[in-house]
């Protein structure tokens, strides 16, 4: 039996939502005291050059997966390709890759591009109140 046009949009929706936790954990689970500064995992992995960010990309690329899986257009993937090629090279860099990857949140931002892309694919904002998040 065919499924219908809602039941993609909630399993939609809970990828989304998946995704948008662990950008959070990778780019944003802590807050260093006495600022508004966020940094989550994948800034403390690039304190070890190369390994750290290449260790990062792994989850990084559970993200794309799953942006591929729900039907991403080739551009949506290629500006997850340059963000996370931004964060990678940039962030391999000793001592300023740390900072930079504290600042650059690439995982957020794919993750943001996905919630576009699927609340557009479904004609409406999904769960709005968690897009704020991102």
């Amino acid at each position: 039996m065919p499924r219908d046009t809602q039941s993609f949009a909630i399993e939609d929706m809970a990828e989304v939502e998946r995704v948008e936790r662990l950008a959070a954990s990778l780019d944003s689970a802590f807050t260093i005291p006495g600022t508004s500064i966020r940094f989550g995992w994948d800034g403390i992995l690039s304190i070890v050059p190369g390994v750290g960010d290449t260790l990062a990309l792994l989850p990084a690329a559970y993200i794309f997966r799953s942006a591929w899986k729900m039907g991403a257009p080739k551009h949506v993937i290629g500006q997850m390709a340059v963000n996370s090629g931004i964060d990678y090279v940039i962030g391999s860099i000793p001592v300023i890759g740390t900072v930079f990857d504290v600042g650059y949140k690439s995982n957020r931002k794919n993750a943001a591009l996905i919630r576009q892309f699927v609340e557009k694919k479904h004609g409406g904002a999904l769960a709005p109140e968690r897009a704020a998040h991102v």
